[in-house]
């Protein structure tokens, strides 16, 4: 396989360039611990859960780490508006 169908193969993978970190936030954002571990029943989301002892038990874990990815891809998240600045930097009304 040549690198030009490697490069082309990654793409199609919905997760590329998305760290396990960055989904764990994502979803802890989203659902917050309770939930998360209401839908995922592992322990390291419902005894004493952190990000740190999630994500080591994740990466040694694929099954685990593979129900936490297809929840992410499920998870319908909502897109946050940032608040357009004025063109010279600031977000004060003139009066």
């Amino acid at each position: 396989m040549s690198q030009r169908d490697m490069s082309q193969e990654r793409s199609r993978d919905p997760l590329h360039g998305i760290t396990l970190e960055i989904i764990l936030i994502r979803l802890l954002d989203h659902y917050g611990w309770e939930r998360l571990g209401g839908l995922i029943a592992i322990n390291c989301f419902n005894k004493d859960p952190s990000i740190k002892s999630s994500l080591r038990f994740l990466r040694k874990t694929p099954w685990a780490r593979k129900k936490v990815e297809t929840l992410y891809l499920r998870t319908r998240f909502q897109v946050r508006a940032e608040k357009p600045k004025k063109a010279n930097g600031t977000d004060r009304q003139d009066k």
